[in-house]
C-alpha cells in the first residue's frame, strides 16, 4: 500500500489547468491528504505549456516530488514534457480525439482516451478536465463521490444543473476507466481532519491581518499580487484599508505614511517592484518609520522571468539604498511559517522602528500546501515597542518631543500625529534628537551610531535545524526560503542509508546570526550551501559574516525550475568525487 501519491494534469494555458489542479488538492486535503504542489506556467495569459503537479501525503511535506504516478495529458505536449518524470508502475490519461487503446511504455500504463468526445456527449465540453479528475480518483483507488461536496459548493451559485452536469463528468471519468478492468494503485488513505489549503501570499496575507495590520498600499505584480488582492477583499472588514498604488514608489511611500502615523503598514512586491523601492528604505530607515515590505523573489534581472523562480534578490534585499540604514530581513520556508512571519515582522518593524523585510519567493508565494487549523495563540502578542500614550508624553514636558532621543539601547520613544506633547519635526535630512535637520559632524557621529546600533540587542536563533535532533554532522547542508523541503527529504534518504546530514535553514538573513551556525559549520566534514541564483549569494554572506575560509561548497541552480532531489544528488556526487 502506497503512503502517498503523485499527479500531474499539463495542458496549455487557458484550459483550467489550474482550476482543475485547485479542486483536486481542495479534494485530496479535506479527505486528510498533507499537500504540497507546484505550479508551472508561462508568462502570458493563453497557451503555452502549463501544468499542475500534486502530491498527496499521509505526512506533512514541503516538496512536491520528483516523479508522477499519474498523469492527465491533455495534448501531446503535455505527454513529451513530463512522460520522462514519471514513475513505474505510474497511468497516463492521453487527451486522443482519433483512437482509444491501452497500451505500456516503459513500464507505464498509457490509457488514450478522448475527454473532449466524452464531455461533448454529456452536452458541453468544458467539463472535459472534472471527466478527467473521475477517471484520476478510480486509478487512485478513490471513489467520485468524495468530490460531490466540493461540487456542490463551487458550482452552487450556477444552479443544480451545473452541479449535476459536473458531478455526471465525475462520473463518467470513473465508470470508462472501470470498464477498462485496470487495477487501481493501493493508496492508503488518511482520517479527516482540520486544515486549510493556502499558496505562501494567503498565508502571509492572513498572518498580517491577524497581527494587526491595517492598511496595505502596493502595485500589482507577478508573484506577489495575491497578497494585495486579499488585503482588498479583507481589510475593510476589520476597519483597515488596501490601495492600489500608482507605481511601486508610491506604495512603500504610502506604507511609510501609514506606519509614521501609527497603523501597522504593508507593502509587497517582488524584485523588480523592490528595486524601485530602494530610495524610500532610506526614508524609513532615516525617519525610524516602521513599514513591513515583503519580496516575492522571481527570475531576474530586468523583467527576467517573471512566473518562474529564483532567490537572487538576496543581496539587495540585505544591502540595498544608498547610505547605511537599520533593517531586518526575515526568510519563512514553509506555507505555514509565512503565516507566523508576519507576526514576528510586526512586532519587530516597531520593536525597533525600521523597516522588516519578508524574503518570500514564488514557490512559496504560489504554491499550495496544507496548513493544520490554525491556532492563533500561536501568533507573538502584539508588540508596539517604545510608543508613548499621551500620559506619558505630559510627563516628559517637553516642548518639542524628543522623537529621536539618545538612548542607551539606541531605541527613541515614538509619538504619532495628533498626540498632546508628541510634536516634532519630521522630514529625511540628518536631524537633531527634536528632528530638526542638522550638518553639525557630532550630532551626525551621534545619530548614526545610534540608528545602525540599535539592532546590537536582536538575538535570535537565526536558523532551523532540520534531520532530528541538533547534532554536529559530517555533512552541513544549509538553505534559505522554499528549498527546505527538497533538502530535507533528500538528507533523510542519505542519512537512512548510512550518511550523516544536517540542514541548517537560515530563518535571519539580516542581521545574521551566527550563534550556534558557526560551530555546526567548524564541526562538519563538509558544508554545501544550495541556492536558486547564479553567484552564490547566501554563501557569500555566510562568508562575509563567518570567515569560515573554503570550507563553503555551493550547489546552485537558476534555470526557472525549482531544485528536485536529482539535482542535489547529482550536484553532491560531483562535489565528493572532486574532493576524493
Amino acid at each position: 500500500m502506497k503512503s502517498e501519491i503523485t499527479w500531474k494534469i499539463g495542458g496549455q494555458q487557458g484550459e483550467g489547468i489550474d482550476s482543475t489542479g485547485e479542486i483536486f488538492a481542495s479534494t485530496l486535503m479535506k479527505q486528510g491528504f498533507h499537500i504540497s504542489s507546484y505550479k508551472h506556467f508561462a508568462s502570458r495569459i493563453k497557451g503555452g505549456h502549463t501544468y499542475y503537479h500534486i502530491r498527496a501525503s499521509l505526512e506533512p511535506t514541503y516538496y512536491h516530488g520528483d516523479t508522477t504516478d499519474i498523469l492527465v495529458a491533455l495534448d501531446q505536449e503535455s505527454y513529451e514534457h513530463n512522460f520522462p518524470a514519471m514513475s513505474k508502475g505510474g497511468f497516463v490519461l492521453m487527451e486522443n480525439k482519433r483512437e482509444e487503446k491501452v497500451e505500456t511504455v516503459d513500464d507505464v500504463t498509457v490509457i488514450h482516451v478522448s475527454f473532449t468526445k466524452l464531455a461533448e456527449e454529456l452536452g458541453n465540453k468544458i467539463i472535459r478536465n472534472m471527466i478527467a479528475l473521475g477517471s484520476s480518483l478510480y486509478l487512485m483507488g478513490l471513489h467520485y463521490e468524495i468530490f460531490a461536496p466540493l461540487v456542490e459548493e463551487k458550482f452552487s451559485k450556477k444552479g443544480q444543473l451545473i452541479v449535476d452536469l459536473n458531478i455526471n463528468a465525475l462520473k463518467t471519468g470513473y465508470e470508462y476507466i472501470q470498464q477498462l478492468g485496470l487495477k487501481s494503485i493501493e493508496l492508503n488513505t488518511p482520517e479527516p481532519k482540520n486544515q486549510a489549503l493556502l499558496m505562501g501570499n494567503e498565508a502571509f496575507a492572513f498572518g498580517a491581518l491577524a497581527s494587526g495590520c491595517r492598511f496595505l498600499a502596493s502595485y500589482p505584480i507577478t508573484p506577489a499580487s495575491e497578497i494585495m488582492e486579499y488585503m482588498k477583499a479583507n481589510l475593510p472588514k476589520v476597519g483597515g484599508a488596501a490601495v492600489q498604488a500608482e507605481d511601486e514608489i508610491a506604495g512603500i511611500l504610502m506604507a511609510i505614511g501609514g506606519g509614521f502615523a501609527g497603523v501597522r503598514s504593508l507593502t509587497s512586491t517582488s524584485g523588480p517592484g523592490f528595486s524601485l523601492k530602494t530610495e524610500a528604505l532610506g526614508l524609513a530607515g532615516m525617519s525610524e518609520t516602521p513599514v513591513v515590505i515583503v519580496n516575492s523573489q522571481r527570475g531576474g534581472p530586468g523583467t527576467g522571468l517573471p512566473t518562474k523562480y529564483e532567490q537572487s534578490d538576496l543581496n539587495t534585499m540585505v544591502y540595498s539604498g544608498h547610505g547605511e540604514i537599520p533593517r531586518i530581513v526575515l526568510a519563512p520556508s514553509t506555507v505555514e511559517e509565512c503565516m507566523t512571519v508576519a507576526s514576528t515582522a510586526f512586532n519587530l518593524a516597531e520593536k525597533y522602528q525600521c523597516p522588516v523585510i519578508v524574503a518570500l519567493d514564488l514557490m512559496l508565494s504560489l504554491n499550495k500546501q496544507s496548513c493544520p487549523d490554525y491556532d492563533l495563540s500561536k501568533f507573538e502578542e502584539i508588540d508596539r515597542g517604545k510608543l508613548l500614550t499621551e500620559e506619558q508624553l505630559a510627563e516628559l514636558e517637553e516642548f518639542n518631543f524628543k522623537r529621536y532621543r539618545l538612548t542607551e539601547d539606541g531605541i527613541s520613544p515614538r509619538s504619532i500625529p495628533g498626540q498632546k506633547g508628541g510634536v516634532y519635526t519630521a522630514n529625511s535630512n540628518e536631524h537633531s534628537e527634536t528632528g530638526h535637520i542638522t550638518e553639525i559632524p557630532e550630532l551626525r557621529v551621534a545619530m548614526m551610531n545610534k540608528r545602525l546600533g540599535k539592532l546590537d540587542s536582536f538575538k535570535t536563533k537565526g536558523y532551523e535545524f532540520i534531520g532530528g535532533e541538533e547534532r554536529n554532522v559530517e555533512t552541513l547542508f544549509i538553505g534559505i526560503g522554499s528549498t527546505r523541503g527538497v533538502i530535507e527529504e533528500y538528507i533523510h534518504d542519505l542519512n537512512a542509508s548510512g550518511g550523516d546530514a544536517g540542514l541548517a535553514h537560515i530563518k535571519v538573513l539580516y542581521p545574521f546570526q551566527p550563534e550556534g551556525i558557526k560551530e555546526l559549520i567548524d564541526a562538519a566534514q563538509r558544508v554545501i550551501v544550495v541556492e536558486n541564483n547564479w553567484s552564490g549569494q547566501l554563501s557569500g554572506m555566510i562568508q562575509k559574516e563567518l570567515q569560515v575560509g573554503d570550507k563553503l561548497q555551493t550547489i546552485t541552480k537558476f534555470n526557472g525550475d525549482p531544485f528536485s532531489k536529482q539535482d542535489l544528488e547529482k550536484q553532491v556526487g560531483q562535489i565528493v568525487k572532486e574532493v576524493v
